[in-house]
């Protein structure tokens, strides 16, 4: 499921800011980005994200930005003064060499944020994500909420063709009766009479081979599942994940066993629908 949240706050340093994206995953799988001051914090930081959510790519970033004309960056002179001496001692041996100012900020160590305290700004960090996270499920809950309608409605179209179905099946057994019937008559032996019980016997095999309640009641039973899971607050993404598959293996058996149009065209119809909710459920947590 997608969904982002952001959220800023000032430090003594300058202002640290916060954001949570995602994108569709069948499992949680989390990138974390962190400024050198939060790297100590990562552990932290994925527990609590994972304690939240449990379904997504997620990427996770933290960026702090100094104060404009503030002084949270500072000349370290000891590391400083040791290249001077460096640069000097070389000088002789390389007469030509020029130093380049931004070479020597670069250098490691030279330029450094002000001695700040670190517990406190980690307890900020830990603050901040804890409110982008409560952002993040928030959008979450309101996506996952339009989806479930949208499920529901394929859930009760689902429904229908089931009851079609269902109240079909009369008429199909009675035209796979008089099918049958004409059918022994036609290579019945002439000067016989097919017995009445040997012309119910082939019914009743003809019958069990395109017999469907067991799918039907299934798929009712699914239905219900479905709906249920839907109506619960815990995520439910890799349950409807299986029962989107046992939802399919129902309809192909219905298909399979169809001898009319009218119920083959009800399979397809099924089929469509159930994938069209598996697409959503792709994106459920």
């Amino acid at each position: 499921m997608t969904a982002f949240a952001s959220a800023e706050a000032p430090t003594e340093i300058g202002t640290l800011a916060c954001e949570l994206r995602a994108v569709n995953h069948r499992f949680l799988e989390l990138g974390v980005r962190l400024p050198d001051e939060l790297r100590v914090l990562e552990p932290q930081l994925r527990e609590r994200v994972a304690a939240k959510v449990s379904r997504g790519k997620l990427e996770l970033s933290f960026r702090l930005r100094s104060n404009e004309g503030g002084d949270a960056l500072a000349i370290d002179d000891g590391v400083v003064a040791r290249l001077s001496e460096l640069a000097q001692s070389l000088s002789t041996r390389f007469p030509n060499a020029s130093t380049d100012i931004t070479d020597v900020l670069a250098w490691p160590g030279v330029v450094r944020r002000r001695d700040v305290d670190a517990e406190h700004l980690h307890q900020q960090a830990l603050k901040l994500l804890s409110a982008v996270v409560d952002e993040f499920v928030a959008a979450r809950e309101r996506e996952g909420a339009k989806l479930a309608e949208v499920i529901r409605d394929r859930a009760d179209a689902i429904a229908v063709q089931v009851a079609e179905v269902r109240a079909l099946l009369p008429t199909l057994r009675h035209a796979q009766r008089d099918k049958l019937q004409k059918r022994m008559a036609e290579f019945s032996v002439p000067g016989t009479t097919l017995e009445p019980g040997r012309i119910e016997q082939e019914l009743v095999l003809a019958l069990q081979k395109i017999d469907v309640d067991e799918e039907l009641d299934r798929l009712d039973a699914h239905l219900q599942e479905l709906r249920r899971a839907l109506g619960q607050h815990e995520p439910m993404g890799r349950r409807l994940d299986f029962l989107m598959q046992e939802f399919n293996r129902e309809a192909n058996t219905l298909g399979s066993k169809s001898v009319d149009l009218r119920s083959t065209n009800a399979a397809i119809e099924l089929k469509v629908l159930i994938d069209q909710v598996r697409e959503q459920v792709q994106n459920i947590e």
